[in-house]
């Protein structure tokens, strides 16, 4: 049975990684002809384009190894049935939940690979590829509104006018209110540079000061500034929450629900990356049935043809359930577990419907 177990590892394994080399390679050209529209911009050239193509692969890995998976199953499974050694290895003692555990078994060795690429590759690369762009173009990072960009820290807001690829704040307003919700004093910089332990260093500060007796201005060249506001969360503005560190979404969570904002689309991501190490083996799963009972007159193609479409079918149930959790504010744990649930129960009754035939 472990010469059985190793063998059709080597056959699932040697088909996905060719399944995913294809579908990097489908990306990387949409990221290509993509890119293409900013040529031309300061000192944006092919060079800069095919960085940040590159350094965007690991990202489009992280996304596409369940479908990889998928799909190499269906078509590693598909060839041995075809060629009837899967008929040889049932005849021999092997049943189709011995085979559903060792694919199991496989999909949490990739699934840990797609932990590691989730956690720390992929952040940091998209990170990079975003400001390396925003640098060679001369852009700001981001602004949510025409007054820029808002934060609130306690009982006070910040807005930054603009943020910097290097984390450079520009532009800095600092409202502070005290505890009746009346406007204490206002703080304003031209510009802030991160220095780590939650401080920033502005420079040429103005404060103004309302007191009972009036209203008082203080001018310094440089001032210390501590404050929530930390790089990771201005990650944000850079990379879309699916993309994010778990690490990273904890703690602007965490940010989120201390200033009373909701936080309803990142903690959906949050759970997202808690589940993901049970995705590809549920993927697996479900190429069993299709792959053993598949359409005969289509062959190995209708497989792989069914394999897309059931990774469609998830990533867009996983879409539709996050739409309607953000809509309905139901609790974000369901919302990223009930399309892992549906799909699990797919594949445990197909499973079981191939293992009775």
């Amino acid at each position: 049975m472990k010469l059985l177990a190793r063998y059709l590892a080597g056959q699932v394994l040697a088909a996905s990684a060719f399944v995913l080399l294809g579908l990097l390679v489908l990306f990387a050209f949409f990221d290509v002809m993509q890119e293409l529209g900013s040529l031309g911009r300061n000192n944006y050239g092919l060079g800069q384009a095919a960085v940040v193509v590159l350094l965007s692969l690991p990202g489009h890995l992280y996304e596409i190894l369940p479908v990889a998976a998928l799909i190499g199953t269906l078509f590693a499974l598909s060839r041995l049935v075809g060629n009837s050694e899967f008929a040889v290895m049932r005849v021999s003692g092997l049943s189709s939940w011995r085979v559903a555990s060792y694919f199991a078994a496989i999909g949490v060795m990739l699934s840990l690979l797609v932990l590691v690429l989730g956690e720390y590759v992929a952040p940091w690369s998209e990170q990079t590829a975003q400001r390396y762009k925003l640098a060679a173009t001369r852009s700001v990072v981001a602004q949510q509104f025409r007054s820029g960009l808002w934060v609130k820290d306690g009982s006070a807001f910040i807005n930054v006018r603009e943020v910097m690829p290097d984390n450079t704040l520009r532009g800095i307003e600092i409202y502070g209110f005290d505890a009746a919700g009346r406007l204490g004093w206002i703080r304003a910089a031209a510009e802030a540079s991160w220095r780590g332990n939650q401080t920033w260093s502005l420079q040429q500060v103005v404060e103004t000061r309302f007191d009972t007796d009036g209203i008082h201005a203080t001018r310094s060249a440089r001032q210390d500034w501590q404050s929530v506001l930390t790089p990771d969360i201005l990650s944000v503005l850079l990379v879309a929450p699916e993309k994010m560190s778990a690490r990273t979404l904890w703690r602007y969570v965490a940010h989120l629900k201390e200033n009373g904002q909701k936080a309803t689309r990142y903690e959906l991501a949050l759970w997202t990356k808690f589940l993901s190490p049970f995705v590809i083996p549920i993927m697996m799963l479900i190429a069993m049935p299709f792959a053993i009972q598949g359409p005969r007159s289509g062959g190995t193609s209708s497989k792989i043809f069914i394999g897309i479409l059931a990774g469609l079918g998830f990533h867009l149930l996983s879409r539709l359930f996050g739409h309607l959790g953000l809509l309905n504010d139901w609790p974000a744990v369901v919302v990223s577990i009930l399309p892992l649930l549906i799909f699990l129960a797919i594949a445990l009754m197909g499973i079981r419907w191939v293992d009775r035939r």
